[in-house]
């Protein structure tokens, strides 16, 4: 088949009105399940897809036409159900046995990418259960691995012209002169963007590449390769460089975009690990490939330039899992069987450049929007690498665990009246001080023993005088000593008095500054249920303008000790504009929480950026 000869402008514009809230990188914030409207299936043979977040909507409307068609096996209709689950949740549900919560069992499994595959078979071998995702899946569509640095950076390095791979950003992230040494002093350190690879598959794919490119190999990687000193120092070098993780990359893009718009997109981030269709919808003006109503994409003033790194990368392929599970019937394998054929179909893989991904099937020519123009290179990447074998995958995770940069992150928690409501909303359960104190109390587990973590509360009359704002109830120390403290500390909490929410802001974002540590992620995360309750509303609009303007000076490198407030709106009356405003600022990331049942998840997401 041709490819597509519609103009640029025109494939981007159809691109976003497709993606709809399916868009971004593999696999975005949102990483529950959307199963609340799925079909009934009726008398038909259900064949329920778990897929990972970017492709919902395109398999969605694959599976509506494929449903049309009334396709039978053994005599009975097949039903095709989509629900979007991100590959590492999916992973981790399918390891530890899928419960009803997840939504409904799937029979077919499509993550991001095959990598995941290989974790979940080891997972499951390590607790002797037999492997459930095949060898042999077909993928879907691919997008591969690359590294996406601002035009301007790309070409003191001399990219295309001079091949650009890992082995360039350990330099450049040892060398204490950063972009003096190529002439732009001005642009600071160099400062690298990674998401975790626990939950993403852009950093599980980095981690992947990078570690080959250490061991000097593209294919079999070994336990022995992970041990080796050499490997072990340059994967820390390499670590060193990040600005913080995340379970997502629409939080750098998001950040880079602002930046962009202030014109500090040069000293926010030099280069961050994405798939090359995120970077696609970042140069369209559309960082999150989301486009709400009415809303006009803007191109950014710097944009992106893909780079593949010289020493290899990996393919997002979208694999299709056919699961080999208890649950999975032979007439849903049918099925199942009968619908991969279905999107493997020429006319059906056309539709996947509409979406800024590559074809799986190999008779689809690659077009617009994958050109030159947009940042990108067809005809790249020259050098693939090979998925590590399940063993290697697990160890890789575990190794990283050990190798990441180390965090010093202070927890403010608030505690006023409003948090001893009932998280339902009735007169009776939990309430949602009790939530929050579990979910933070287990998401300490997430935390090296080397990490710094703090506890602070807040709220007003905390002390001997009404001026009292916050408590700090365990210092900001290495948590393996005092990990249980911290989970006594959490766990006596009791609510009292207002929400002094911009007061206790400053300070804590000025308690981080003054004991900065350059070698590690520092960052505050601040929940509240409320808005601003010690000042009028003149008073409360000149606090917030300061909090954002030293936050921002902060963030933009007019300072040199950035520090990041990553902040959890909780229950339907947190100010969440406010509290989006204070994270922006500081380049971190805002959390909603709004429905309190979802705080176990949300202190998940947030830890995932340490």
């Amino acid at each position: 088949m041709r490819a597509m000869t519609q103009g640029v402008a025109a494939m981007i514009a159809l691109t976003l009105v497709a993606s709809g809230c399916g868009g971004g990188s593999s696999d975005q914030a949102n990483s529950g399940t959307d199963s609340s409207a799925l079909e009934n299936a009726g008398d038909c043979t259900a064949v329920d897809v778990a897929t990972s977040p970017e492709k919902l909507d395109l398999l969605g409307s694959l599976a509506k036409s494929f449903n049309a068609k009334q396709v039978k096996v053994g005599g009975k209709c097949v039903f095709v159900r989509v629900q979007k689950k991100s590959s590492g949740a999916a992973q981790q549900a399918l390891a530890k046995g899928w419960t009803a919560a997840e939504g409904p069992e799937p029979v077919i499994w499509s993550p991001a990418s095959s990598a995941w595959g290989a974790v979940l078979n080891q997972r499951l071998a390590d607790t002797g259960q037999k492997a459930m995702a095949p060898t042999d899946a077909k993928p879907f569509m691919l997008t591969p691995l690359v590294i996406a640095m601002p035009k301007p950076m790309a070409d003191a390095l001399g990219y295309p012209q001079k091949p650009v791979g890992f082995a360039d950003i350990v330099r450049l992230a040892r060398d204490p002169q950063g972009w003096a040494a190529y002439g732009h002093p001005e642009w600071g350190p160099f400062r690298l963007g990674k998401t975790n690879p626990n939950f993403s598959t852009s950093g599980l794919s980095a981690l992947i590449a990078q570690t080959y490119a250490a061991a000097g190999k593209t294919t079999d990687l070994t336990l022995e390769d992970l041990n080796n000193p050499a490997v072990v120092e340059t994967s820390k070098a390499i670590e060193s460089a990040v600005v913080h993780y995340g379970d997502t990359t629409l939080t750098f893009l998001n950040n880079w975009f602002r930046a962009d718009r202030r014109g500090t997109a040069l000293t926010y981030a030099s280069a961050v690990a994405v798939e090359e269709k995120s970077l696609l919808d970042y140069n369209s003006g559309n960082p999150d490939g989301i486009l709400d109503p009415g809303e006009e994409p803007r191109a950014p003033k710097i944009p992106l330039v893909a780079v593949y790194p010289t020493e290899g990368t990996l393919f997002s392929d979208s694999p299709f899992f056919i699961l080999d599970a208890p649950w999975v019937t032979a007439a849903q394998r049918q099925g199942a069987t009968a619908f991969q054929e279905f999107v493997q179909q020429s006319s059906n893989q056309s539709t996947v450049l509409m979406f800024g991904f590559r074809p799986a099937n190999p008779d689809v020519a690659i077009g617009a929007p994958i050109v030159a123009a947009n940042g990108v290179d067809p005809s790249q990447p020259k050098t693939l690498l090979e998925v590590p074998q399940p063993k290697v995958m697990t160890a890789l995770l575990d190794q990283w665990a050990k190798n990441r940069k180390p965090a010093r992150v202070l927890l403010v928690m608030d505690v006023s009246g409003s948090m001893g409501d009932p998280a339902d909303g009735s007169n009776s359960g939990e309430t949602k001080l009790d939530l929050a104190k579990t979910a933070a109390i287990n998401s300490l587990d997430q935390f090296a023993d080397a990490d710094q973590v703090g506890l602070r509360i807040f709220s007003t009359q905390l002390g001997p005088t009404q001026s009292d704002t916050f408590v700090d109830l365990q210092p900001v120390a290495p948590i393996g000593a005092n990990r249980e403290a911290l989970k006594r500390s959490i766990d006596a909490l009791t609510p009292n008095a207002g929400t002094p929410l911009y007061d206790v802001a400053q300070q804590s974002f000025q308690t981080m500054s003054d004991g900065y540590d350059p070698a590690a992620i520092n960052a505050v995360i601040l929940l509240t249920d409320g808005r601003n309750e010690d000042g009028d509303d003149t008073d409360d609009r000149k606090q917030l303008t300061a909090l954002v303007a030293s936050l921002r000076r902060s963030s933009s490198g007019e300072l040199s000790k950035p520090v990041r407030m990553f902040t959890i709106g909780y229950g339907a009356d947190a100010d969440m504009a406010a509290l989006t405003a204070i994270a922006e600022a500081s380049n971190a990331a805002s959390y909603n929480a709004t429905d309190a049942a979802s705080i176990a998840k949300v202190f998940t997401q947030v830890v995932s950026n340490f």
